[in-house]
């Protein structure tokens, strides 16, 4: 029997496979300490909510979290994974919640 935990690892997808507008939990980054401890101080940190605001498929990737926006590398995007949260209601897809 697989258990709760070890089915959201599996479900997990790297951040920079999610669209637009898209809304998900941070699980874990997979990358080197300091790297880590970067992503965490500006709030990405497992547990973390995030919004996708920006993926154009290259270049920057956008994400808000916390109320701020963070413009990351699409090699950190790819090195943290997390998972898909279905729409609570709230903010229409495209517009800023809150």
């Amino acid at each position: 029997m697989t258990k709760p935990h070890e089915q959201l690892a599996q479900a997990a997808v790297p951040l920079s496979a999610l669209p637009d507008g898209a809304r998900a939990r941070l699980v874990r980054v997979e990358a080197g300490h300091g790297l880590r401890a970067r992503l965490t101080a500006m709030g990405l940190a497992p547990g973390a909510e995030v919004q996708v605001v920006a993926n154009r498929g290259g270049g920057p990737f956008v994400v808000a979290v916390h109320g701020t926006r963070i413009v990351l590398g699409r090699g950190m995007a790819h090195k943290v994974y997390v998972v898909s949260e279905e729409p609570r209601g709230g903010a229409a897809p495209g517009e800023a919640a809150g």
